[in-house]
């Protein structure tokens, strides 16, 4: 960290400090609704000195980092493979295979929403708010378009590991519907016809949601606001 940045975040410090201070002390509300940074600072000191400041904060740390690490620990697993699982928790039907669905989408959509935050450029932020924009136009104007491209991504990967896993999880989850269990049924009786024609129907609605769905999606916000190059027929 450059000393630039150190004195400019400690007056950032002060200023706000210096700001609390007067308001806590024109009594506009309850001393005990505002109290002074003087009386912050001692709270902070007892909570030190007894200890109780430190074991609070290790708790929300490892509750933080057992999250993350949960997280990364169950993104490796295959969908498909929480099945036998999911049946015994939820039983043959439509919960077992919605929350096989559920956990194959959320692990893209996610990652992929926090990446496209992350990459917004810091000076659109920079000349938005310069230009009066509040937090709330800051996020509909610059951090949702800028993070919109990101977002498109992981709803199509989303889509595409939940059609895997909503048609695995039919055919061993499912009890009388779906075009998993048709799959399932059909090869139980030899009828290769009606497993290939279920096969079609797999992959035409699969392109046929990235084709119109996702890519109208596309073309009517990021393609439209100049986000991404919209593709030529």
């Amino acid at each position: 960290m450059s000393w630039r940045k150190l004195v400019r975040g400690t007056t950032g410090v002060v200023v706000f400090a210096v700001g609390w201070e007067i308001f806590a002390r024109s009594r506009l509300f309850a001393p005990a609704l505002t109290p002074t940074v003087e009386a912050i600072a001692g709270a902070l000191l007892r909570m030190v000195a007894d200890g109780s400041l430190v074991g609070h904060a290790g708790f929300t740390l490892y509750r933080v980092l057992a999250g993350l690490v949960l997280m990364s620990v169950l993104m490796p697993i295959p969908s498909l493979a929480w099945v036998p699982l999911f049946i015994l928790w939820f039983g043959l039907g439509n919960t077992a295979t919605i929350m096989l669905v559920f956990y194959a989408a959320t692990f893209p959509l996610m990652s992929n929403t926090w990446t496209g935050v992350r990459s917004v450029n810091r000076l659109w932020l920079r000349a938005a708010s310069a230009m009066g924009a509040d937090e709330r136009a800051l996020f509909r104007k610059v951090v949702l378009p800028g993070a919109l491209p990101y977002v498109i991504t992981g709803l199509r990967q989303a889509f595409a590991r939940s059609w895997i896993a909503v048609v695995g999880g039919e055919m061993m989850a499912a009890s009388a519907w779906g075009l998993g269990w048709v799959l399932f049924d059909a090869k139980e009786f030899l009828n290769t016809d009606v497993m290939m024609g279920v096969l079609v129907v797999i992959g035409a609605l699969g392109l046929l949601f990235e084709r119109v769905v996702f890519q109208a999606l596309e073309a009517r916000t990021v393609a439209r606001w100049g986000m991404v190059r919209a593709e030529k027929a």
